[in-house]
């Protein structure tokens, strides 16, 4: 096994016990709600294989979901999030970067990482939420949701980068 392996496993270990404990329970304004986990997938080396990533993340997700009570919600989401991750990352990456890149403030500068994470948090709230709620029948309530998770966890996200850069 190797290093960047157990840490990258210990670190959704810490998140998924932070998002079952705590953060699942925070509803700031009845709409947001953070949802940190997706915070391991922005992380995947650039070479990792997709296939590795669709696992990785489908796994994740079904974990996410048992411990959640929200069956198949983050199973979905994580696994397109898996999915669409390299596609996403190009646009931010420099051509001449190294193949085996990990995405971090460090490697991408802030900017570039902030939209990238910012790009990638605000699709998966947008199908999270979709999925969620089923129907745009409360519309405004949707929107507020997307909205104020999004803002939510990009901050958190950037904290946390910010945090581990020290």
């Amino acid at each position: 096994m190797s290093l960047g392996f157990l840490k990258g496993f210990s670190l959704f270990i810490v998140l998924l016990l932070a998002q079952v404990l705590v953060l699942n329970h925070i509803h700031l304004f009845n709409c947001a709600t953070p949802l940190l986990y997706i915070y391991v997938v922005l992380l995947f080396q650039r070479d990792f294989p997709r296939w590795g990533m669709l696992l990785s993340c489908f796994v994740m997700g079904l974990v996410i979901d048992i411990f959640s009570n929200t069956p198949g919600l983050t199973t979905l989401t994580l696994t397109l999030m898996g999915f669409i991750r390299p596609y996403l990352l190009l646009p931010f990456l420099n051509r001449d970067s190294a193949e085996d890149i990990a995405p971090s403030m460090q490697t991408m500068g802030f900017a570039k990482f902030s939209y990238y994470t910012a790009t990638i948090v605000f699709i998966h709230c947008l199908v999270f939420f979709s999925i969620e709620a089923f129907s745009f029948f409360n519309w405004l309530q949707w929107a507020e949701c997307i909205g104020g998770s999004f803002l939510l966890t990009t901050i958190l996200i950037l904290v946390i980068e910010n945090a581990r850069k020290l």
